[in-house]
């Protein structure tokens, strides 16, 4: 019979199947992307093959997907050819048999591989294996027949490979428009892709040329701009101009403006500033973009005062157009950062009636609040609280006005009877919020006992039954195909359709360690049976103890919760080892390259690759290890995972600032707001998962006064 483990791992308890022919701990070595995978993958296979066992050509699949993923393509090939696995696995062997032939430099035979791939697959693997069979095809120089292909593999998924090999495609076909557009797309949309270059290459070599607008070079520009490459775009400028494409005041206009963005990015600032002058001449929309440019260089260099300055002029030179309103947002909250509450009043007062359609009116409401908070103007911040949660009844912000409505109450010197409900209120309508547990902890100053947040732990569905949908991603998952058994799954639950089923996939998932399907699952369906009835089934896919062996294991030997390391996970990943961010973050722990460099240097151990932090065994351990050593410096989870997300050096500064306010005040004066969220999630998920999980009985209490952080510590 079967059972699942703690890290998700499938096993097989000795029974009337036999055992399984790969060992658990090279299932588990596979998933965890450790090291030592391929060869306890070679050693299981000789063992297989010296005692004849029925599983070889499964676990020569396994060995052979890892020779590939390190480049061993001969071993690949070798292992791959002649494999003999079951019908469900024949169309993955066959894709991975296309893989190994093709990166051998024999084109041909890959085409056949994938074509097997395509024709059996099921639909998660065809659509990946039809955009490898077109490439192949046009490898072997078969450009005709590659076209059908690759039609369908870029309508179905469309990136810069697959349009790109299309364009060649309906080129040999005669196809020459359909060739330009898909040319013309790779360059416009994929600007700092390898591939928009020969785009661009191959239609200038068109007769008659295309060349781009001035429209579409800013438009490849600005791409270049998100893409991290300002020398890029002063080129892509330097073409339109020398093309004299920039003709008219609100031509050159635009360009200054993208030019000045650039500019700052390669640290010329005087260059940068005479541009963003040209930039001012032109039209109200380009000319009210650069002076919030400049606002936004302001406050980024912490000049306070400039940037208000600034945002107040824009948004009174420039009150129609739509960087008016995130000025005047601005102007209320440098007011509330410098501590000029009254001011701060009166800005979000303006804000409100001249910005009536913002989608930032409750947030406005909320700071209002906050400043009348901060005067002791308890009565006028309850009035704001209470329109704040009537306008917008669905806002997020309503569970923090309904806490602070009955914290104004007790800081006013209410006795229990009047601030006891309005706590209460907040752990019921909200019970997974960073709210619920600091009205829990007021509840308890106070002496009276909060009401359970949740009456039940998470708890496993009683059936182990697999639906019908994910037999194909447990033989993959069997077979130690994991990333392919993600894929399946992720096809799968797409086509999910209601409550049950979802709760059915969900549990299934987690028995298969797909902890991050597992979660989107929950959230996309399951919401209000988790939060609102408060079924512990489906609490059970929002707070999954994920990769618990590992966990366990490295929280353990740095001494430092796994209840926190699971938080952080949460917050970072949502328990997906495949994650990467805009800022080059990586894995279950979102762990970036510089900061794994300097992990290693204090373990004494080599650097890592940047790949190589996607693997979740390396991502738990130096996240666990860099969590403990914050921990150890700040004392206090809050003050830990502030430093967490924005550095050691930031949460020092802000502590200094602000660190005699009580802890629910100075959450909320946290300067930067990814970083107030963040410190606000993982909180609460510490909080819950230590009272789901946790062995003491007594509930785990939240210090509502903010320490001083250790001098020495870690500092990256």
């Amino acid at each position: 019979m079967r059972r699942w483990t703690g890290t998700g791992l499938l096993t097989v308890v000795l029974g009337a199947g036999g055992a399984w022919a790969q060992s658990p701990e090279t299932l588990e070595a596979v998933r965890l992307h450790r090291a030592e995978a391929r060869a306890l993958a070679r050693k299981d296979l000789e063992a297989c093959t010296a005692s004849k066992c029925a599983d070889a050509g499964r676990i020569a699949l396994l060995t052979g997907t890892l020779a590939l993923a390190e480049g061993d393509v001969a071993e690949a090939r070798t292992l791959l050819t002649g494999a003999r696995v079951s019908a469900p696995l024949q169309p993955y062997l066959a894709y991975y048999q296309g893989q190994a032939h093709f990166y051998s430099g024999d084109a041909a035979a890959a085409a056949e591989a994938f074509g097997q791939a395509v024709e059996k697959g099921p639909p998660a693997l065809v659509t990946r294996a039809r955009a490898r069979l077109g490439e192949a095809l046009l490898a072997a120089g078969k450009a005709k027949e590659a076209a059908p292909a690759l039609e369908k593999a870029a309508k179905e998924e469309p990136s810069a490979e697959l349009l790109y090999q299309r364009a060649q495609a309906r080129k040999a076909a005669g196809n020459a428009t359909g060739a330009r557009e898909d040319l013309k797309t790779v360059a416009l949309r994929y600007p700092a892709h390898p591939y928009a270059d020969e785009a661009l290459a191959a239609l200038e070599a068109t007769k008659p040329p295309l060349r781009l607008t001035l429209a579409e070079h800013l438009q490849r520009a600005r791409g270049l701009l998100d893409a991290g490459a300002p020398k890029r775009v002063l080129e892509e400028l330097e073409k339109a101009e020398a093309r004299k494409l920039a003709r008219t005041k609100q031509d050159k206009a635009q360009v200054a403006l993208v030019r000045a963005q650039a500019l700052y990015v390669t640290g010329k600032k005087e260059e940068a500033e005479q541009a963003l002058a040209v930039a001012r001449q032109g039209p109200p929309a380009v000319a009210a973009e650069a002076a919030y440019v400049t606002a936004r260089r302001a406050l980024k260099a912490d000049d306070n005062a400039k940037a208000r300055e600034l945002m107040a002029a824009l948004e009174k030179s420039y009150p129609k157009e739509s960087v008016a309103d995130e000025a005047g947002f601005y102007v209320g909250w440098l007011d509330l950062q410098g501590g000029r509450f009254e001011d701060a009043v009166k800005s979000f007062k303006a804000f409100d009636q001249r910005h009536a359609r913002s989608r930032r009116r409750d947030e406005a409401m909320w700071y209002r609040a906050l400043a009348h908070l901060r005067l002791e103007q308890y009565g006028a911040a309850r009035e704001v609280l209470d329109t704040l949660t009537s306008t917008f009844p669905r806002s997020s912000l309503v569970p923090q006005a309904r806490y602070w409505s009955a914290r104004s109450h007790e800081l006013e010197g209410a006795k229990v009877d009047v601030t006891g409900p309005g706590y209460a209120a907040v752990i019921t309508t909200a019970p997974n919020s960073y709210y619920a547990l600091l009205a829990s902890e007021r509840l308890r100053e106070l002496g009276k006992e909060p009401p359970a947040a949740f009456p039940e732990s998470p708890k496993q569905l009683e059936t182990g039954e697999v639906p019908p949908e994910l037999k194909l991603a447990v033989a993959l998952t069997e077979a130690g195909l994991f990333s392919d058994a993600a894929e399946e799954v992720r096809s799968r639950t797409a086509r999910i359709r209601n409550q049950e089923q979802a709760l059915t996939f969900a549990h299934a998932l987690l028995r298969l360690g797909e902890y991050g399907h597992a979660h989107a699952v929950a959230a996309r369906h399951l919401w209000g049976r988790a939060f609102g009835a408060r079924v512990p089934e489906a609490l059970a896919a929002f707070y999954p103890r994920a990769f618990a062996s590992a966990v366990e294991s490295e929280a353990s030997r740095y001494k430092v919760s796994p209840f926190f390391v699971w938080a952080i996970m949460r917050r970072e990943s949502a328990f997906r080892p495949e994650v990467a961010s805009a800022a080059d973050a990586r894995g279950l722990m979102q762990v970036i390259p510089p900061t794994a460099r300097a992990i290693a240097k204090k373990l004494a151990e080599p650097e890592p690759a940047p790949a190589e932090l996607f693997s979740p065994s390396l991502s738990i351990r130096y996240g666990a290890w860099y969590l403990s050593q914050l921990m150890k410096r700040f004392s206090h989870p809050a003050l830990a995972a502030a430093a967490y997300n924005a550095g050691p050096d930031a949460a020092v500064k802000w502590v200094r600032q602000k660190g005699s306010l009580p802890l629910d005040l100075f959450v909320e004066e946290i300067p930067f707001r990814e970083t107030r969220g963040y410190v606000k999630q993982v909180l609460a998920d510490l909080y819950l998962y230590q009272s789901f999980y946790g062995k003491d009985a007594t509930p785990q209490r939240l210090s509502l006064t903010v320490p001083k952080p250790a001098v020495e510590g870690v500092s990256f």
